[in-house]
């Protein structure tokens, strides 16, 4: 596992796993863009867009999936220097009232019509303002425990977590010395 600096400041990363061509945001994005694997996705899962969106057209989901999509991009691939990131990450947890060590934290885009954004990327918080994405998903049920690609999110967390803390990062420094010795 690598990580890959996203903005100029060093405030975003993003999981390289191993054996994988590219990191895991910009494989979201190029993966979140393929109408192909957008119609696939959706018509596997067509019960869950029916039953909790209350969608039954995927053609209706490939256009607002892509829409989201592009304001995520915007979003995170060009974030200012002024740009806290806390404005756009909240914590995994909706209950969770306190800081956690390396807490998991996700994020979507805001929606103005029809329904909620159903894209997610998850990510580790090191400390204020600086992120780690471990990946991302289609929720289109309330848990995530509930459907098995989003339970795999929740074990990549737990994974970027623990290989964190077995390498004695617990914060923006120990990240820093970390990617530099690489």
């Amino acid at each position: 596992m690598t990580f890959d600096q996203i903005d100029d400041y060093g405030r975003l990363w993003a999981v390289r796993y191993d054996n994988q061509e590219d990191n895991v945001l910009y494989t979201l994005f190029e993966q979140w863009n393929d109408v192909m694997w957008l119609h696939n996705f959706f018509k596997e899962n067509q019960t869950d867009l029916n039953g909790f969106y209350k969608i039954s057209n995927i053609t209706t989901a490939i256009k607002d999936t892509i829409n989201d999509c592009e304001k995520l991009e915007n979003m995170f691939l060009d974030i200012p220097a002024e740009i806290d990131l806390d404005n756009f990450f909240r914590p995994l947890d909706n209950f969770r009232t306190s800081e956690s060590l390396l807490g998991k934290e996700k994020a979507r885009p805001k929606r103005l019509k029809s329904h909620s954004s159903w894209l997610r990327i998850y990510a580790i918080k090191l400390e204020h303002g600086i992120y780690i994405i471990t990946g991302g998903a289609i929720k289109l049920t309330f848990k995530m425990q509930d459907r098995e690609h989003t339970k795999e999110e929740l074990r990549k967390m737990e994974i970027v977590r623990n290989y964190l803390l077995s390498e004695n990062i617990i914060d923006n420094d120990s990240f820093t010395e970390f990617v530099n010795t690489l």
